[in-house]
């Protein structure tokens, strides 16, 4: 491609990188639910086989994460935020659900991988939007044994296959075991970090042999979009951490979800199109 070709890409691509950051510091999300889209946006005009573009997507927004996640979670971690036992008890079923994760994506047509993306973030926006729901505490102990494995397991796996951060998961168990919204955000902030180094590694391999990818992509990964991505989202992740911690609770929850629909809106919208 020319450089006046590449102009609207990179354009589009530097925006979704300050609102990831952005929302990864605030949401501790990773910035997946905005990576993913705006790359369903960006990678035609990059080249390549439509049927390739959900794969690229999430795997460029697992090597999107790793940048953003770490930079989220030190600013976190300055304000004290950051539950660094739930990290290191969730570390190993979180790496090895991620890892099932890549391999069944290999296998899982691009059109199901995003309806099942919009379906998990619309059923997770009504735990912060309806009130009886979004104050609930099951427990005030978090998961332990086969319930930890299963759970930390499973958001792995999930994550892995939508490429996302795995902090919506992990805020809403956070919540309903006592947690408070910003301790949920600043710990999830990590998980992000666990899932996408495999994730990103996984896809860049399975998709080595793959033809009909866009223009500069290694394997599921497009190296010019990361690129662009992340080096935004550091400037913007602790702008998102300040405001998380400026907001009260419920103001925070509501706009959690508000956001969460808007995305599941925009997936069901890219879902129809393949």
């Amino acid at each position: 491609m020319t450089f006046p070709e590449l102009l609207l890409p990179l354009a589009a691509l530097l925006g979704a990188g300050l609102l990831a950051g952005f929302a990864a510091g605030i949401f501790g999300i990773g910035g997946g639910f905005v990576v993913v889209p705006a790359l369903f946006v960006v990678l035609p005009l990059l080249g390549g086989l439509h049927s390739q573009y959900a794969h690229v997507a999430i795997g460029t927004s697992a090597a999107t994460i790793i940048i953003t996640s770490i930079r989220s979670l030190r600013s976190h971690a300055k304000r004290g935020a950051v539950e660094f036992g739930i990290l290191k008890a969730w570390a190993p079923w979180v790496v090895l659900g991620d890892g099932l994760g890549v391999l069944l994506a290999k296998h899982v047509d691009g059109k199901i991988l995003t309806v099942i993306f919009a379906t998990g973030v619309l059923l997770m926006s009504l735990n912060f939007l309806l009130p009886k729901l979004g104050n609930r505490v099951v427990d005030d102990e978090m998961p332990s044994g086969l319930p930890l494995v299963a759970i930390a397991g499973g958001l792995g796996a999930f994550s892995a296959l939508l490429g996302i951060g795995g902090g919506v998961i992990a805020i809403l168990v956070m919540t309903l075991h006592g947690r408070s919204i910003h301790r949920a955000i600043a710990t999830a902030s990590g998980i992000g970090t666990l899932i996408a180094v495999p994730s990103a590694i996984g896809f860049a391999i399975i998709g080595l042999r793959e033809g009909g990818l866009p223009w500069g992509s290694l394997g599921y990964v497009n190296v010019p979009a990361t690129l662009a991505i992340a080096s935004m989202s550091v400037l913007t992740a602790p702008l998102g951490v300040a405001a998380a911690h400026s907001l009260k609770p419920q103001l925070l929850k509501r706009i959690f979800g508000i956001y969460l629909i808007f995305i599941a809106v925009l997936m069901f919208k890219n879902a129809l199109k393949m």
